[in-house]
């Protein structure tokens, strides 16, 4: 095979969970420019409207379902009449995720459950719904959308971390359950990128500087800047590829350098 077309997802079908918008409509756009048919989902209609008119806008032709991730039940029926609708599932990004920046002494243990369901037991709930239908059809990709907190640790985001470093372990355990039948289950651990979410700790101050925060991750960061949800695009298509078939367990860290430098001397 050329190694170009490696790389190419003509055919398949690629379910990526939460991807409405930001870093999960990023990495759909890029799957489908790579060839793949897109199907998402979101936890409420008014969210898969949105997503379905941004992949117009694009000129993508998308597949959105209303579904709760952290449902087994639901997620079940979701694959169910996604394989009736569209077929079956060859690449499952699991994506969708929460963050809630509490101190830990001042979180509830509901809210660390909320954390951990949505960021750690819903990518094992959709990926065991996928997994037979990839054992049946003798191939498939799992990409997790992991964190460099599945590395670090940092004030007010224990639940974050514990879930991210479970989502870690859980696709290395995928990989080697799974690795003899021909599914790679590989993460993506972005860095800290610029979308809606963050905007507000790049905002200039009244002074003209730099937000505090701004400030700090810049000096973290040996590129010097935020990551784009696009700088995620090419990495995901890799991974969902058969450029990536001996490629399992790993995470591919996507940081701009973070995890590789100590800091700037003060």
């Amino acid at each position: 095979m050329n190694v170009m077309e490696s790389f190419s997802l003509k055919g398949k079908i690629a379910l990526i969970t939460g991807a409405s918008y930001g870093i999960g409509f990023a990495i759909a756009c890029a799957l489908h420019e790579a060839g793949a048919t897109i199907v998402f989902n979101d936890i409420r209609q008014e969210l898969v409207d949105k997503g379905l008119a941004a992949y117009e806008e694009k000129g993508i032709k998308a597949h959105g379902y209303v579904c709760d991730v952290t449902d087994e039940a639901a997620v079940n029926a979701l694959v169910a009449k996604v394989e009736e609708e569209v077929g079956v599932i060859d690449i499952l990004v699991n994506n969708a995720g929460i963050i809630k920046r509490i101190p830990m002494h001042e979180m509830t243990a509901d809210q660390f459950r909320q954390v951990i369901d949505v960021d750690l037991n819903a990518p094992f709930i959709c990926a065991k719904a996928v997994i037979p239908s990839m054992i049946r059809k003798g191939h498939g990709k799992i990409i997790n959308i992991c964190s460099m907190m599945s590395e670090l640790g940092r004030e007010t985001v224990s639940a974050y971390a514990a879930a991210k470093g479970g989502l870690k372990m859980l696709t290395k355990n995928i990989a080697s359950e799974y690795g003899a039948l021909n599914i790679q289950c590989n993460g993506i651990g972005p860095g800290y990128i610029a979308t809606p979410q963050t905007a507000p700790l790049r905002e200039l101050q009244p002074d003209g500087s730099r937000h505090p925060f701004d400030q700090f991750i810049l000096a973290k960061t040996p590129a010097n800047r935020w990551g784009d949800p696009e700088d995620l695009a090419a990495p995901a298509v890799f991974l969902a590829s058969d450029a990536s078939n001996f490629v399992n367990g790993h995470i591919l860290y996507v940081d701009g350098g973070i995890l590789a430098y100590i800091g700037k001397q003060p």
